[in-house]
């Protein structure tokens, strides 16, 4: 894989009807200028993510700068990409930390990637057909949307701990998303947490103790496993946290094809590569104490907006990650945001996850007269918001798993019985799994967790 990129025109200018390919670049200050941009895009839905679960801040920011660059590596440098963390492992992991603390679930992160990186493999050698017809756009959207209204719940248990600083967040976030333009309207979550910020630090809601004590440059907070060889009960938790797959191979799928629609349709062979990337980098941050990573979003839409889609800025962005990493202030920084500062906020991200998920069904027309559509995601989506677990000695399934699975298992259940009884004879339209876990304004087909 070599790390060279030809030169775009002049290295200053694209013109508006070109854009910057992945195997090209703009001159270096430029692209180190695009790569801080990835940065900002990325960074308020990465740190959300362990600060909501309690995961230290500084090692998830490192470990996906360190899976960025393995994403790379695998694509051979072809598909630009940021990992970040995924919101689909808030869920399990919240509902689990208490009982086996956080050593303990990452063994469940670790078997979402080992699951993915097999996945990938399988499609690198079979193609993408089967996992469309797996997840056709109505299960792909049920899943998505219920695990944005299963967590609900943690969104107002935070904002009734400081309401008024709660409402000051939300506001700051839904007046961001339209009053601003560009790539600061996108940053709307990212905005709203600074407002909110600011109005918690004027309120006297902030402790700035650990901040103070803490040192700029040092090691991440690294935790090991536990070893579930020794501690069997470990195995109990990974129905909850298997299903997960399913949405991280909906988000890969869809960002896959958003960068080829917009450069290369050559780009959709990196598919399977892309889900081994992604597989390795969340084992890799397991194995360590950070969070599952996952493609985002909120870079496609710098990308679009900027037309630049060379890997260059997403190197310069990994490593940008990995720095931050391994500096405990910022983490130390990160974890003063308050309670009202997080409700406000996930009151409007959690809801936004469930509407991407209601949007996948409308980008792909989903005809909810079919009652194989309709009960996937009714029955679905109640399982997920209702938290609907299953207990069954140490095994333990969740809402997002338990509709997850629920989802999947209903269609086909009721396409096979439907086409055999003649009650159902139609043929769907061409799946085209989306999922978008952290929204944008531009027009996608895609993403997600």
């Amino acid at each position: 894989m070599p790390l060279t990129w030809t030169l775009k025109g002049d290295g200053r200018t694209v013109p508006a009807d070109q854009i910057v390919a992945p195997y090209e670049r703009l001159s270096w200050p430029r692209t180190i200028g695009i790569g801080a941009q990835h940065v900002v895009a990325m960074f308020g839905a990465t740190f959300l993510v362990p600060v909501l679960t309690g995961f230290p801040p500084s090692t998830t920011l490192f470990f996906s700068g360190i899976g960025t660059i393995i994403f790379l590596i695998i694509t051979a440098n072809r598909l630009p990409s940021y990992l970040g963390s995924s919101f689909a492992f808030i869920a399990p992991i919240t509902a689990l930390s208490a009982e086996h603390g956080r050593s303990g679930v990452l063994v469940g992160i670790i078997a979402v990637g080992l699951l993915l990186l097999i996945i990938g493999l399988i499609v690198q050698l079979t193609g993408t057909r089967w996992l469309e017809v797996l997840m056709p756009p109505v299960v792909a959207g049920a899943i998505v949307a219920l695990i944005g209204l299963n967590l609900a719940g943690t969104a107002k248990s935070n904002f009734v701990k400081q309401p008024v600083v709660a409402v000051i967040t939300l506001l700051a976030v839904i007046l961001s998303a339209v009053v601003f333009r560009g790539l600061l309207g996108r940053l709307s979550i990212f905005v709203g947490v600074a407002i909110g910020y600011v109005a918690a630090v004027i309120g006297g809601d902030v402790d700035f103790s650990a901040v103070s004590k803490a040192a700029w440059l040092g090691l991440p907070d690294f935790t090991a496993p536990t070893n579930p060889f020794s501690h069997p009960e470990l195995w109990g938790i990974l129905p909850a946290f298997l299903p997960i797959v399913l949405a991280l191979v909906a988000e890969n799928v869809g960002h896959v094809r958003g960068v080829a629609q917009m450069t290369d349709p050559s780009v959709n062979r990196l598919t399977g590569r892309a889900l081994m990337a992604d597989g390795l980098s969340t084992m890799l941050a397991g194995a360590g104490g950070g969070s599952g990573t996952t493609t985002y979003g909120e870079n496609i839409g710098v990308m679009a907006a900027t037309k630049v889609y060379s890997t260059a800025a997403y190197w310069v962005a990994a490593l940008v990650a990995i720095i931050l990493g391994m500096s405990p202030k910022i983490g130390a920084a990160i974890n003063t945001i308050p309670a009202g500062v997080l409700g406000g906020v996930t009151t409007a991200l959690y809801g936004l996850i469930g509407i991407i998920g209601v949007k996948i069904w409308i980008d792909n027309r989903v005809d909810f007269s079919r009652p194989a559509n309709q009960l996937t995601a009714a029955v679905a989506l109640i399982i997920g918001i209702t938290d609907l677990t299953f207990h069954e000695g140490q095994v333990t399934i969740g809402g997002i798993a338990l509709g997850s699975i629920a989802a999947v298992l209903i269609y086909h259940l009721m396409k096979i019985i439907g086409r055999w009884r003649g009650t159902d004879p139609g043929r769907p339209a061409e799946p085209d799994i989306r999922a978008d876990l952290e929204p944008a304004d531009e027009p996608r087909p895609r993403r997600g967790l």
